[in-house]
């Protein structure tokens, strides 16, 4: 089977057990669930995986399980973005040394930037992955830094491992800029996955894939088959996997609560201070859940 940085890559929580350590079963229980379905690849520590607050030895260990689950089967495109370019480098060099087929990075996080300091940290990192792919992580809804096509064009006469981004900004103009510049580019927003294919995203990376994976596997390949009245069928459900993960905005402990139900394995709670649900929130987010099947592999 030939792997490529296209189609249904889920950017799942990240297992976590009380005591704060990764929980090896239930991320590789999670990765082989999400495989099964179809998923070609993953976005690990993103966001949901809660990969700015995870401590250096918890992200070298997402890394380095989800290499070795991954291997031969799907493409591990692991977040490494730090709030300082020294621990951004170290985890880099962890991706590459584990296995991972790739890296992906935010920006400088909290203090201003420029263009000048974006490129700077972005190379540094790209140098410490060594030869792998990197992919700029554009997500300016948290990091109050938006990358826009020109600052692409800089990146890429810069940075010669750069192939492309996890596109999470509201402006889908950009992704058919981007792909005119021939970047892969994926869609980081699971409530349109079919009009940004159209725009020409090579596939999304958004948390409710992890929860609902066969459903984004199921428009995918609809869209790539040309079966376009399958497709939007498809694309008028989706919204509903959405609404769950987002409920109370609190998707990191949206989706660990669903996928431990699933799974049959604590994959434990966010990690402070995400949001954490309550006990009735929890039991309504379960309800929502079971209501629409994930709790439960599909027949």
């Amino acid at each position: 089977m030939t792997l490529e940085f296209k189609g249904v890559f889920p950017a799942p929580p990240t297992p976590v057990t009380d005591d704060g350590r990764i929980n090896e079963k239930a991320l590789r229980l999670l990765l082989d669930d999400n495989m099964s379905h179809g998923c070609g690849g993953f976005w690990m520590a993103g966001s949901t995986g809660e990969g700015p607050i995870l401590s250096e030895q918890q992200r070298d260990a997402v890394a380095e399980i989800s290499a070795d689950q991954c291997k031969d089967k799907a493409l591990v495109i692991m977040h490494v973005g730090a709030m300082s370019e020294a621990s951004a480098v170290r985890a880099a060099k962890t991706a590459c040394e584990a296995g991972c087929a790739a890296v992906c990075c935010l920006p400088p996080l909290f203090f201003p930037s420029n263009q000048r300091s974006i490129t700077d940290y972005y190379k540094a990192v790209a140098d410490a992955a060594g030869d792998l792919p990197f992919f700029v992580y554009n997500l300016p809804q948290l990091t109050q830094v938006e990358t826009v096509p020109a600052l692409m064009e800089k990146l890429m006469r810069e940075i010669p491992t750069l192939k492309g981004l996890k596109h999470s900004a509201h402006n889908f103009k950009h992704i058919r800029e981007f792909a005119d510049m021939g970047l892969i580019c994926f869609s980081g927003n699971a409530a349109f996955p079919l009009p940004a294919l159209d725009m020409g995203a090579v596939g999304t990376i958004d948390a409710p894939l992890s929860v609902a994976p066969w459903h984004f596997v199921a428009l995918y390949k609809a869209w790539a088959s040309g079966d376009a009245a399958r497709a939007k069928q498809l694309q008028d459900e989706t919204r509903k996997y959405v609404d769950l993960v987002w409920m109370y905005f609190a998707h990191a402990d949206v989706c660990k609560t669903v996928l431990s139900a699933r799974l049959g394995v604590d994959c434990g709670r966010s990690i402070p201070p995400v949001i954490r649900l309550d006990d009735d929130q929890r039991g309504e987010v379960l309800r929502v859940a079971e209501s629409l099947g994930v709790t439960r592999q599909p027949a």
